[in-house]
């Protein structure tokens, strides 16, 4: 006998075909009655045409596979973002953390308290540095003025409920900000 060759009307029945394919003869008889691969209604299947539109199939499904892989990624890298943005805003609500521009807001604040001190001093010593007989008494009651004022910086204290109020008010201008920008 002579070898066959096959060609665009040679059909081979379901087990040969699924053979041929890769899958299980169940898997033949399911997708023919998708209508992904076409049958005579006898169990036969032209081979050409029958491999082809497997190839096809399996193509679409590897590209749905990839992309729903991709959204499922970046759906997992925005849910950790969130949760990110979730500890550092409750880290913030607890004084954990701050952020720089209330850190910059707060040493502005301390700058000015010692701006302040430093600025009353000659008003406050300008009569008594006036009464003192030598340059070295006027000197003496400068450096106590000077450690007065530095024993008063030391006392500074990091006050949490002061930062708490100034993030929530931060919090409030963002909120409005956002409101207004919306209308």
């Amino acid at each position: 006998m002579g070898e066959m060759t096959p060609n665009n009307d040679t059909t081979v029945k379901t087990t040969a075909l699924a053979a041929i394919v890769g899958v299980s003869a169940r898997r033949i008889q399911q997708l023919a009655q998708d209508g992904v691969l076409e049958s005579d209604g006898k169990g036969q299947f032209k081979l050409y045409d029958s491999v082809q539109r497997f190839i096809e199939m399996r193509s679409r499904e590897k590209e749905l596979t990839k992309s729903e892989k991709d959204r499922d990624e970046a759906e997992v890298s925005m849910k950790k973002a969130k949760a990110i943005v979730a500890v550092l805003e409750a880290k913030e609500l607890q004084g954990k953390m701050h952020r720089s521009e209330d850190l910059a807001a707060f040493t502005e604040d301390l700058i000015f308290t010692i701006r302040g001190m430093l600025l009353a001093l000659p008003g406050r010593l300008a009569v008594d540095a006036a009464a003192t007989s030598t340059a070295a008494d006027a000197a003496e009651l400068i450096r106590q003025e000077v450690y007065k004022v530095m024993e008063e910086l030391s006392r500074y204290k990091y006050d949490a409920r002061k930062y708490e109020e100034r993030v929530r008010e931060r919090r409030k201008w963002d909120s409005d900000g956002a409101e207004s920008d919306d209308e």
